[in-house]
């Protein structure tokens, strides 16, 4: 179970880390995807703080189980709101996306519980 635990949460660590940069970066994909649901681009910056603070809590839970939970938890609501607001807003082309994310997230958090 731990090996799974070390997989699922060292991918949500690289997947959420490589959004985290290219938030900063104002990624031309990063931007045609958060226009497409109303984001801002002034938004960015933070959003990009947001999924590198949880990356660094995911990898700091591996020592320190309450502060990778609580980055977790933190993206499991991310990731709820980032996909109902795909739903409210009608966008589909590029849903897998933040179920993905959710996906992951889910993951990370129940194996952060349970091992």
């Amino acid at each position: 179970m731990f090996v799974a635990f070390a997989v699922v949460n060292v991918l949500a660590i690289a997947a959420n880390a490589v959004e985290s940069v290219a938030n900063f970066m104002g990624a031309a994909w990063v931007k045609r995807n958060s226009r497409a649901v109303g984001v801002p681009d002034s938004w960015l910056p933070f959003l990009g703080f947001v999924k590198g603070a949880a990356a660094v809590g995911l990898a700091v839970g591996f020592f320190w189980r309450p502060l990778g939970i609580a980055a977790a938890a933190g993206l499991v609501l991310f990731f709820v709101l980032a996909t109902a607001l795909h739903v409210k807003e009608r966008v589909f082309h590029n849903f897998a996306g933040p179920v993905m994310f959710l996906g992951l997230s889910v993951a990370a958090l129940w194996l952060m519980l349970v091992v």
